[in-house]
């Protein structure tokens, strides 16, 4: 009875704005409580956290992130893939997906790429004659590209949550790297096509390919482009762990645009590094409490308990991941993508694993749900965050997206059902 009570206090609070980690902690208290498991539990839990050795790549790799948000980096990617690519047919379109997901994959905030690099494309869209719907659309849909590209923040937390479950099936952090390239990848080439087959004959204001423009943008990105070597080709070639690809990046960041470019003062570093680790440290903390919550369900079976109960509805494997997809499309649309993962992990891993989804290959529909969800109607996060950065009614913003929407719905069925299109680069 008291723990009943409990759970419905909790979830009162929890409605009225409870502190997330709060009420997760809450929650993981009572059931050992209640289970008459020693609280010391999570305390224990927090230290393990703590003895992560890949826990070190999420403060590394934020901090780089909040570095490239404050550069000029957006401008000179736009401006060398538009001297590049502006001349094909909706070339400019392509270097919107290709930029923003490049951007995205390093920053790991969709928020960050509208405001940064949507204010340089939206303009950029409309003055080259494409329609203000479509370019809406384009630049809301393109904000959350790139969370399945390395070095992305909720690819490794998804594996640092799922690394301390003890699961029967190992994986490593650059399997999930390795696993994400494709399916990012038929993600912009799907939005590639469906924007040369929407815009087919728009007079465009076409960019002349100009070879001497194309490579002076080049030069201007001399500095900028071992970045992507170090972290993409120092990881998936096995040369660096990601720890130490996170490390040898914050440091080239810093030192590049600090004392060789001068785009980012000595002064402004201190709040630079203030607002990462806020950051991290909230990331952390809930981290570490449903840790300490994923302990108690799983002492208490309830994983078991919840797939017996699923599997008087859901039959197979394909019945489980349509519902899934439905769940975390949802999920994605009402809570910030590291809640969800902290939240959602512990309790649909062990499940998928019981139906015969691979593990990483569980991590990649997670992501790329989130990815849609961020943009889904009516609460999608970047719907607001475009609505506020271009000045235009939500219900504008819904429209704009929808068509894209559908075309990255249809990638996630064929991501979801079609294991082999995340799972074939790896070594297994």
């Amino acid at each position: 009875m008291l723990s009943w009570l409990g759970s419905i206090i909790l979830a009162v609070l929890s409605a009225f704005g409870l502190p997330l980690f709060i009420a997760i902690l809450s929650a993981a208290m009572m059931g050992f409580y209640f289970t008459e498991v020693p609280l010391a539990v999570a305390a224990i839990e927090l230290y393990r956290l703590i003895d992560t050795p890949m826990l070190i790549a999420l403060p590394l790799f934020t901090f780089a992130g909040y570095i490239l948000a404050e550069t000029k980096l957006s401008v000179r990617l736009v401006r060398f893939t538009s001297h590049l690519m502006g001349w094909l047919p909706a070339g400019l379109s392509i270097v919107s997906f290709l930029v923003c997901a490049f951007f995205t994959a390093f920053t790991g905030a969709s928020g960050v790429t509208i405001v940064a690099v949507g204010a340089l494309l939206f303009p950029a869209l409309l003055s080259g004659g494409y329609s203000e719907r479509f370019s809406l659309g384009l630049v809301t849909t393109s904000g959350s590209l790139g969370l399945l590209l390395a070095p992305s923040l909720p690819l490794i937390l998804y594996g640092v949550i799922a690394q301390q479950m003890d699961l029967p099936v190992s994986f490593t952090i650059r399997d999930l790297f390795v696993a994400g390239v494709f399916p990012a990848f038929l993600m912009i080439l799907a939005l590639a096509i469906y924007s040369i087959w929407e815009t087919r004959g728009q007079n465009f204001v076409k960019e002349k390919y100009d070879t001497g423009l194309a490579i002076q943008s080049l030069k201007d990105l001399r500095w900028d482009i071992p970045l992507p070597f170090i972290v993409l080709g120092g990881i998936y070639s096995g040369f660096f762990a990601v720890s130490e690809a996170a490390a040898v990046t914050a440091f080239y960041v810093l030192v590049v645009y600090i004392f060789v470019r001068k785009e980012i003062s000595l002064q402004l570093v201190p709040n630079i590094v203030k607002e990462s680790m806020v950051m991290v440290g909230g990331i952390l903390l809930i981290l570490g409490v449903s840790l300490a919550f994923t302990n108690f369900l799983i002492d208490a079976e309830i994983p078991q308990h919840l797939f017996s109960w699923i599997s008087n509805f859901v039959e197979n494997k394909f019945a489980f991941l349509f519902l899934l997809n439905i769940v975390l499309l949802i999920l994605g649309a009402i809570l910030d993508i590291f809640s969800a993962l902290v939240i959602m992990t512990p309790l649909i891993l062990p499940l998928a694993l019981n139906f015969g989804v691979d593990p990483v290959h569980l991590g990649i529909i997670f992501l790329a749900n989130m990815q849609i969800g961020y943009f889904t109607p009516p609460i999608g996060m970047n719907l607001f965050i475009a609505s506020y950065r271009f000045r235009k009614p939500i219900s504008e913003i819904y429209r704009a997206t929808i068509p894209f929407m559908f075309v990255l719905l249809f990638v996630l069925i064929l991501i979801t059902y079609l294991p082999e299109l995340s799972l074939f680069m790896l070594d297994r």
